[in-house]
C-alpha cells in the first residue's frame, strides 16, 4: 500500500512539474484567446502572489494587455510602467540562481526577453496615440530608442538580432502626427535602412509599400526633392503629395495586431556522459555537441564514470499559428492593404536561438550538479542516492515562460480621411479558407491635419493547433 501511494505522489508530481508555464495557466489563455477579455482579466486579479512573485514581469505586461483592449488605456500605461521599470532595475538573484541549479530554472525570478521589454513599450505609445497624446507617445518611442541602442551594444554578430525596424516605423509615425516631418523622415529612413539591411536577412520580411511611401512623402514634407527622387526611383513608387496636404489632410492610422505570439515548451537531448582526468564531458554526436566541467570524482568505482547516458532539457518556442494571413480597409470608394511591419514570432525565435548556446551550457552544468549531489549521496546509502536519483529526473525541467499574449505580426496602413464621417470595412482573411473570413464595420472622424489612430486585435489561432504536452 505504502508503494503505491508513493508511486501515485511520484506520477502526478511527474504530470505537475512536466506542464508549461502555457499549460499552467491555462484557464486565463483560454479566457484570451477565446476574447473572453473581461473574465481574463478577473482571473489573472485573483493571482494574490502575481504583482510581488517571480513572475511579476509576465503578471505585469498581461494585466498591462487586458486593460488596453478593454479600453483602460491609463490603467494598461500604470502597469506596463511597472513592468519597464522592472526592467530597469532588474538584478539576479543568486539564491535563486544557486537553487536553480539543483532544480530548474522555473524556481527563479523571469526576466524578460528582450523583444518583451520593446514591445511593452510599444503598447504604452500605442494606449497614448489611442488617448490622443502624440507628446507623451513620443517620450516611450524615445526610450524604445535607448532600449534598441542597449540591444544593439548586447550583440556584436552582424547575424544577429539588434535592431528593431518596428520600433524606428513607429517613432515615424509618431512624428508625423505631430507634423515634425524633419524627424518622421529620419525615423522611416533609418526603418527602411533596417529592413533593407537586417530583417530581410533574418525574417525574410522587407520593408512595407506603406514605410517607402511614407519615407518619400516626409522627404517632400521636409524639403528634401531630391532624396524623394532618389527613393521613388529604388522602390519605383511614383508618389506625388496631394494637393493642398500641409493644410488639408486629415489620416487615420490604422494597426492590426494579429494572432498571438509563440509559447514556449521544452526538448530533451540524450548526452553520453563521460569522465576524464577530473572532467565531466558531455557529448551528444548527432547534434554535433561537446560541454566539459570539472569533476572531482568520488570514491573508485562510484562516480560519475559509470553513468553513460544522461536527459537534459532545454527551452523551445512553439508557434500558435495565426488564424487570419491578410486584410483590407475598404472605403471611399477606395482599398488600403494592411502592411506586415513586424514579425514578432520570428523575432522571438531568433532571440531564443541567439542564446542557445548560454541556455545549453546552463543547463548541461545544472545536470552536472545534481548529478554530483546523486553519486555523493550514494557514497554514503544506495537507497537515498537512488531516492536522489530520481528526484533529479522530475525536476529536470526547462524554463518555458514568456510574454504569451503578444501579437504573432503587427500590420499598419496610413489611410486619407475625407472631412467629417468616414465608414470603413475591414476585410480580414483566414488562413484557413474563406467560410473563416470577417468583416467588421468602422467609423472614423475626419479633420485637417489631424491624425486618427485606430488598433485592431484578432486573437485567434489556427484552430488545427493544439499546443503539445512536454
Amino acid at each position: 500500500m505504502r508503494s503505491s501511494s508513493f508511486f501515485a505522489l511520484l506520477f502526478i508530481f511527474c504530470l505537475t512539474s512536466c506542464a508549461t508555464y502555457y499549460q499552467i495557466n491555462q484557464k486565463f489563455n483560454a479566457e484570451f484567446e477565446s476574447g473572453k477579455i473581461s473574465q481574463a482579466e478577473k482571473t489573472l486579479s485573483s493571482d494574490k502572489k502575481g504583482e510581488e512573485g517571480r513572475n511579476r514581469f509576465l503578471y505585469l505586461v498581461n494585466m498591462g494587455v487586458v486593460n488596453s483592449l478593454m479600453g483602460n488605456y491609463d490603467l494598461s500605461n500604470d502597469y506596463f510602467e511597472k513592468a519597464y521599470v522592472f526592467g530597469e532595475d532588474f538584478k539576479k538573484n543568486y539564491g535563486q540562481e544557486a537553487l536553480a541549479m539543483v532544480s530548474n530554472p522555473m524556481v527563479t525570478t523571469y526576466p524578460g526577453e528582450d523583444h518583451e521589454h520593446l514591445l511593452l513599450l510599444y503598447y504604452k505609445a500605442l494606449n497614448y496615440l489611442m488617448m490622443g497624446d502624440t507628446e507623451k507617445a513620443l517620450v516611450e518611442c524615445r526610450r524604445l530608442d535607448i532600449r534598441q541602442y542597449a540591444l544593439s551594444d548586447k550583440y556584436k554578430s552582424e547575424t544577429k538580432y539588434r535592431k528593431d525596424a518596428f520600433v524606428h516605423t513607429l517613432m515615424g509615425i509618431c512624428y508625423d502626427a505631430d507634423r515634425d516631418y524633419n524627424n518622421a523622415f529620419i525615423a522611416y529612413r533609418n526603418a527602411y535602412e533596417i529592413f533593407k539591411n537586417d530583417y530581410k536577412k533574418l525574417f525574410n520580411l522587407e520593408a512595407p509599400y506603406q514605410l517607402k511611401e511614407d519615407l518619400i512623402r516626409t522627404a517632400l514634407l521636409s524639403g528634401f526633392p531630391d532624396e524623394a527622387d532618389q527613393y521613388r526611383k529604388a522602390f519605383n513608387i511614383d508618389y506625388q503629395l496631394p494637393k493642398n496636404y500641409r493644410k488639408q489632410q486629415g489620416e487615420l492610422v490604422f494597426f492590426w495586431n494579429n494572432g498571438l505570439g509563440p509559447v514556449k515548451a521544452e526538448w530533451s537531448v540524450n548526452f553520453t556522459l563521460g569522465n576524464n582526468a577530473g572532467m565531466v564531458t558531455f557529448a551528444n554526436q548527432d547534434l554535433g555537441m561537446n560541454f566539459a566541467f570539472p569533476y572531482s570524482p568520488g570514491k573508485e568505482g562510484n562516480d560519475l564514470s559509470n553513468l553513460q547516458f544522461v536527459r537534459v532539457a532545454f527551452p523551445k518556442y512553439v508557434e500558435r499559428p495565426a488564424a487570419f494571413q491578410g486584410a483590407q480597409l475598404v472605403g471611399n470608394g477606395e482599398t488600403y492593404p494592411l502592411n506586415k511591419v513586424e514579425d514578432v514570432n520570428a523575432i522571438a525565435f531568433k532571440t531564443l536561438q541567439e542564446r542557445m548556446l548560454l541556455e545549453f551550457s546552463k543547463s548541461l552544468l545544472r545536470v552536472a550538479i545534481k548529478k554530483s549531489a546523486e553519486y555523493a549521496v550514494r557514497q554514503e546509502n544506495e537507497n537515498a542516492g537512488f531516492a536522489v536519483g530520481i528526484l533529479n529526473a522530475l525536476t529536470e525541467k526547462a524554463d518555458t515562460r514568456n510574454w504569451q499574449t503578444i501579437p504573432h505580426t503587427i500590420y499598419y496602413s496610413r489611410v486619407p480621411l475625407n472631412e467629417g464621417v468616414n465608414e470603413f470595412d475591414l476585410n480580414i482573411q483566414s488562413s484557413v479558407g474563406p467560410q473563416m473570413n470577417q468583416k467588421h464595420h468602422f467609423k472614423f472622424e475626419g479633420s485637417p491635419r489631424k491624425t486618427v489612430f485606430q488598433t485592431f486585435y484578432s486573437l485567434e489561432i489556427d484552430p488545427r493547433w493544439k499546443m503539445p504536452y512536454y
